[in-house]
């Protein structure tokens, strides 16, 4: 299978004789003509290798390529410069492009560029990879609690099987798109198409064109043929995120169509094979969805063939240190900090806090966290309050029984007094036998607090 290169450049004297020799080296081609094409065709195809443009109408190579960094750090990007442009292309490089070739260019120096930079692509994925097994963890997964284990051993046996169907089961934010992802890059398909395919995202009336394409004429709308998802992702995978979502009628569709191995166009006869690996992830239930008649039975035991649970985060927290590391050094390199680490009680906090965001909200906090760091090592007063808070609640607020924990710098506690009563007051509409209750004191303990508080 074919790896798969976007042109994009405004002259189509450039992106045909690109495409054309590129195709007859082996590749697959896709083109664009600016930088906002460019960005909407790397979402809908996923390419293995992106040639643009630096200067384009609507949106130029530079901004374009800004946009590409921050949803993607690792495609691979070769930037096109005009003679004398190399300022331009010097700011390309240091925004992640991966090269540059300058016009007037030959078409073999292209050619040569592009396998240059697939090959440097995956040979960083690949020591990626192994380090990744080294410090434990799988991919872009990190971990080695004993529930990840299991689920690295899973994912190992699937490396040597084609187009296995998996569904993908665990909570929001444990990580569901990058087990799918692990599984297309260690699979037979991984040189061909990744297709990512949001349920909750696609309008319900565009579902089944947007998945299996519509002839000219298949409704008002359509002028002209467009090749579904389906089809687009023919050779590698599909990954159907938030299946639980998909509308029921449409569900009937997606079974027919997985049981045949083919489907239609909207308004078409003809029958298009269906030459995708199938991974499908939920963060609901889908045997109570079932019971509930919202997703179809037969639907679940198609997909139920290779089930993965992917655990939560307070089901793993051994994990937590590696997890943190792993960010700050990721963090480290992006924004060019050069932060340490965490202190014992600052990791002690990270441990015991519920995570009911799992792996993102970690992600989140390290990365907010960093962001505004001024020491090199991480204290427990530079992580959130509301996870210092929730931490010390969780914990029933140690022997004390206090669900707040006090900050490093002390507190006013008088003021906080007031502060509480006001709040409390707020909130009951000045009612002081419900502020009270709200408190945990009685109604003359609050008046008498209220007295004390006022000035003399």
């Amino acid at each position: 299978m074919s790896d798969s290169i976007l042109i994009c450049d405004d002259e189509e004297l450039i992106r045909w004789s690109l495409a054309e020799h590129l195709e007859l080296d082996g590749y697959t081609t896709l083109t664009a003509t600016n930088g906002q094409e460019c960005l909407d065709a790397v979402r809908k195809h996923a390419p293995s290798l992106v040639i643009m443009d630096l200067k384009m109408p609507v949106m130029d190579g530079l901004t374009a390529l800004r946009h590409l960094r921050e949803t993607d750090a690792d495609l691979p990007v070769i930037i096109i410069t005009a003679h004398g442009g190399v300022e331009s292309a010097i700011e390309a490089t240091r925004l992640g492009a991966t090269g540059y070739i300058a016009k007037p260019f030959d078409l073999r120096e292209a050619s040569l560029a592009a396998k240059r930079a697939l090959e440097e692509h995956r040979l960083k994925r690949e020591v990626h990879y192994l380090r990744a097994r080294e410090r434990g963890g799988y991919g872009e997964i990190v971990g080695d609690s004993h529930p990840m284990r299991r689920l690295f051993d899973t994912l190992k046996r699937l490396e040597r099987i084609d187009a296995p169907t998996v569904l993908i089961q665990g909570e929001s934010g444990t990580g569901k798109d990058l087990v799918a992802r692990a599984i297309h890059s260690s699979g037979p398909r991984k040189s061909a198409p990744f297709m990512e395919i949001d349920c909750t995202a696609l309008p319900e009336h565009l579902i089944e064109s947007e998945l299996f394409g519509h002839e000219r004429g298949a409704f008002t709308d359509a002028r002209a043929t467009k090749r579904g998802l389906f089809e687009v992702a023919s050779g590698g995978v599909i990954f159907l995120d938030e299946i639980g979502e998909l509308p029921i009628g449409m569900q009937a569709k997606l079974l027919r169509a997985l049981e045949n191995r083919k489907f239609r166009r909207v308004g078409g006869v003809a029958d298009i094979p269906l030459n995708a690996a199938i991974i499908a992830a939920t963060n609901r239930s889908l045997r109570e969805e079932m019971k509930a008649g919202r997703f179809r039975e037969d639907l679940f035991f198609r997909l139920h063939v290779v089930p993965i649970e992917v655990p939560a985060l307070r089901e793993r927290r051994e994990d937590i240190p590696v997890l943190v590391n792993f960010f700050v050094e990721r963090l480290n390199r992006s924004f060019g900090r050069h932060v340490k680490g965490t202190s014992g009680a600052a990791m002690e906090l990270l441990q015991r806090y519920r995570w009911p965001g799992n792996v993102r909200e970690l992600r989140n906090v390290i990365e907010r966290t960093v962001i505004l760091l001024q020491d090199d090592i991480i204290q427990v007063g530079d992580l959130p309050a509301e996870l210092r808070h929730q931490a010390a609640a969780d914990r029933g607020g140690g022997s004390s029984g206090c669900p707040f924990v006090l900050p490093e710098e002390g507190v006013n506690l008088e003021a906080v007094e007031r502060g509480l009563l006001d709040q409390a007051l707020e909130r009951t509409q000045g009612n002081q036998s419900a502020a009270a209750r709200l408190l945990g004191i009685t109604r003359y303990a609050l008046r008498y607090r209220l007295e004390k508080q006022k000035p003399d």
